[in-house]
């Protein structure tokens, strides 16, 4: 891929990013999960569950 191909895919990109509007955007991007569960997977959330019964 030469550099002016890749700046065409950039701009491209860009221009198609800016154009949507905010409220799409913001629709479009995934929650984030807790930090106990993305730094220590799953054990956290069977300790919670556990000592709430």
């Amino acid at each position: 891929m030469s550099f002016q191909e890749y700046l065409k895919y950039l701009t491209k990109s860009f221009v198609a990013y800016m154009e949507t509007p905010v409220e799409e955007r913001k629709k479009r991007k995934a929650p984030r999960e807790a930090w106990t569960s993305r730094w220590f997977g799953a054990i956290p959330m069977s300790i919670k569950l556990f000592l709430r019964k």
